[in-house]
C-alpha cells in the first residue's frame, strides 16, 4: 500500500523525493491515528532509543539472486534520482558496500502554539550496507532542528485573523539575525515527548516523533521497492 502511494505522490521536497509533506501526514494519520500525543506514545512503547540517544529504525531487506554490485549499482541510482542534494551522499564506498545519507527535510511539521509557532526540520542519516543477496537500511535521526517564529502564536495573530507575516523558511543560519523573532534551536529527541513526559512542547514533539516515524517507513519501503522492482522499472538487462 505505501510502495503503492509513492509513487504516485513523487518528490516531498526539493532536496527528497520520497512523499510530500501533506501526503506523508494523511499517511500518518491512516496509520497510526490523527490524535498526535496518544499516536506518539503508543510509537514510542515500541521504539528504544541508541546507545546515543538518537532514534535509530534498522531493516534487511532481501534481494535474493543479485549480487553485491548489482545492489550496489541500484542504491546508487536510487539515492541520485531521490535526493536532488548534490552533497546528500557523504559516503560511497563500493568496495567496502557501504553509502551513507544525510540530507535535511525542511518543514516535516508545522504547529502554532500559545506564543510560538514551530517549524520541525529533520536531518536523518540512512545507511545502506550491501552484501550479496541483501542490503541492510539504518535510518538515523538524533535532533529536531527547530524554527521558533516567537510572534507567530495565537496571541500573535491580527484582528481580522490574519497571521503575522514575519514567519520564515524551515532552517535559517544560526547568525542571520535579519528578523529578531526567528530563533533557530536544536531539540534532542530524547529530552522530548514521549520519552519525557512532562514537556512544555510535547504537542510539537508528539506530532514530529510521528511525522519521522512514518518518514523512516516511506524510506526504507521505497529502497526496498528500489532493490526489486527498479526506479522506473525498465533497469533489467534484457535491451
Amino acid at each position: 500500500m505505501l510502495a503503492a502511494i509513492l509513487v504516485i505522490c513523487g518528490a516531498m521536497t526539493v532536496q527528497a523525493q520520497v512523499m510530500k509533506a501533506a501526503d506523508l501526514e494523511k499517511y500518518a494519520k491512516e496509520k497510526y491515528g490523527d490524535k498526535w500525543l496518544d499516536a506518539a506514545k503508543n510509537l514510542a512503547e515500541g521504539l528504544t532509543l541508541d546507545k546515543n540517544e538518537s532514534l535509530t529504525y534498522q531493516q534487511v531487506i532481501q534481494a535474493e539472486g543479485k549480487t553485491k554490485e548489482q545492489l550496489y549499482v541500484a542504491l546508487n541510482y536510487w539515492a541520485t534520482a531521490t535526493f536532488k542534494d548534490h552533497n546528500a551522499i557523504t559516503l560511497n564506498d563500493k568496495e567496502a558496500g557501504c553509502i551513507i545519507i544525510s540530507s535535511t527535510i525542511p518543514s516535516i511539521v508545522e504547529h502554532m502554539g500559545t506564543i510560538s509557532k514551530y517549524t520541525v526540520s529533520i536531518t536523518p542519516v540512512i545507511r545502506l550496507d550491501i552484501k550479496e543477496g541483501r542490503v541492510r537500511v539504518t535510518f538515523t535521526v538524533q535532533n529536531y532542528d527547530i524554527l521558533n517564529d516567537i510572534s507567530g502564536g495565537w496571541f500573535g495573530v491580527k484582528p481580522d485573523g490574519e497571521k503575522n507575516k514575519s514567519y520564515g523558511d524551515g532552517k535559517r543560519k544560526m547568525d542571520d539575525k535579519t528578523n529578531v523573532s526567528l530563533y533557530d534551536e536544536n531539540w534532542e529527541i530524547a529530552k522530548h515527548y514521549p520519552f519525557v513526559e512532562k514537556d512544555a512542547q510535547k504537542r510539537t514533539c508528539a506530532k514530529a516523533l510521528v511525522m519521522t516515524h512514518a518518514y523512516s517507513n516511506a524510506i526504507i519501503d521505497k529502497v526496498e521497492e528500489a532493490l526489486k522492482n527498479g526506479i522506473v522499472g525498465n533497469e533489467d538487462d534484457d535491451w
